[in-house]
């Protein structure tokens, strides 16, 4: 036996391992890309050479006000090293410091702290720019844009409403309903309102929504329209960035929030997008460590990407510390009162609540294989999730697979799980 070690990112540090070297059938990693050197360099040739709009300079005009959609702690964005760039552009061209503002996408999230927001943008642009929260549940901050052909009532948040423009920034990765990313999420659901995403959000359960579908996905197609009755007659900006698995840049994309966020897309594919020559007995996955795995409610998105590597009837052992517990009451509490999987997505089929919709998305992946846990998420807590079990070690969830798929088990390895797609090759 040839015994090779292993360290996975865990929260802000790491978990230790080893593993018979003849176990393993792949190790899940990125495809090699040179990341950025000079971020300023690429901030301003993707705002110079847009994909199909004029460069910035020919939109924006002395005078004018611009509202900056941000990426919240949720999402690794890595805002603090452009937004400084987009801001001086601005200045540059025209804008003044006081015309600007920053509206954070919180989507349905919690309300991020003083801190969090200067940790966000960098200390200089906070002590420049106004920083606004965008807060779901606060009604009267959101106008009404009309619905969408698939119900959708659309309110978006007045902050984006009242400006010349808007930037919307952030970052792609795959999304396990909405396909991706990056793009129109910035707005829905980024700035809109509960009902909106609460609607919107409901399509996850269609067959047509899924990872890495775009064009006619439900949730998507209505991200889309919900966004164009918005944008009608303003004028949006998309800023996106691909990051690799030590959160570096490797590209950027600008110009049409739809036509460079479909350019990005591709890019995210041949990076993110891994092919497998098998499905193995346990997938070994972490996050990637903070903010991957700061709770339940973020390290699904592993979970999702891990049950593409596992066969049926498998073990996932997923290294997640989830710091700040399962990250939704209402997730806790839907487990907990219908139990299964089946009994979960009746019940969003007669009632679609956000929060409840997570523990759908959670669930409904143990129907194909167990989840162990490596975790310091409470373990009664864990067993009311339905995961198999939550343990502090790698060894402690080996010992356990072993009891499930028995002694000759197979191993795929996935130390990025949140970004990594494993392909199965057909």
């Amino acid at each position: 036996m040839a015994m090779k070690k292993y360290s996975f990112h865990y929260g802000h540090g790491h978990k230790d391992f080893a593993l018979d070297s003849d176990r393993v059938i792949k190790e899940v990693k990125m495809a090699t890309k040179e990341p950025l050197q000079d971020i300023k360099a690429a901030v301003l040739d993707a705002i110079y050479h847009p994909i199909g709009t004029k460069p910035l300079n020919e939109i924006i005009k002395p005078g004018q006000t611009v509202a900056f959609i941000c990426n919240d702690p949720t999402r690794v964005a890595n805002s603090f090293d452009f937004m400084p760039v987009l801001v001086n552009e601005l200045n540059k061209l025209g804008i003044k410091d006081e015309d600007m503002r920053i509206v954070f996408a919180l989507g349905t999230h919690r309300l991020m702290t003083h801190e969090e927001m200067v940790e966000g943008v960098g200390e200089e642009v906070a002590g420049r720019i106004k920083m606004h929260n965008s807060d779901a549940k606060a009604q009267d901050d959101f106008e009404y844009f009309g619905k969408t052909s698939f119900g959708t009532p659309v309110w978006i948040n007045k902050l984006v409403c009242d400006v010349d423009h808007v930037i919307l920034t952030g970052t792609i990765v795959h999304h396990y309903f909405a396909g991706y990313g990056g793009g129109r999420k910035a707005i829905l659901p980024g700035v809109a309102a509960m009902e909106t995403v609460r609607v919107n959000h409901s399509f996850m359960l269609d067959p047509h929504s899924g990872l890495g579908r775009l064009h006619g996905n439900p949730v998507y197609d209505d991200q889309m329209e919900g966004v164009a009755l918005f944008a009608k007659g303003r004028s949006i900006f998309l800023f996106n960035a691909i990051l690799d698995d030590e959160h570096r840049f490797l590209k950027m994309f600008a110009g049409d929030y739809d036509k460079a966020h479909i350019e990005a897309c591709k890019f995210v594919d041949e990076v993110y997008g891994v092919p497998i020559p098998q499905e193995a007995d346990v997938v070994i996955a972490s996050c990637g460590g903070y903010p991957k795995d700061i709770n339940v409610y973020q390290m699904q998105k592993t979970m999702d990407n891990a049950w593409c590597a596992v066969r049926e009837g498998g073990v996932v052992i997923l290294l997640a510390e989830c710091a700040e517990g399962s990250g939704s009451k209402v997730l806790e509490e839907t487990c907990r009162k219908y139990n299964s999987p089946d009994a979960i997505k009746e019940q969003l089929e007669q009632n679609f609540a956000i929060g409840a919709n997570k523990a759908f998305a959670v669930t409904r992946l143990m129907k194909k294989a167990k989840y162990i846990l490596v975790t310091a998420l409470d373990k009664e807590l864990a067993k009311d999730m339905l995961f198999e079990a939550a343990v502090d070690t790698v060894e402690e969830a080996l010992a356990k697979a072993e009891e499930i798929v028995g002694k000759d088990y197979k191993v795929i390895l996935m130390p990025t799980g949140s970004l990594t797609v494993p392909l199965l090759k057909k």
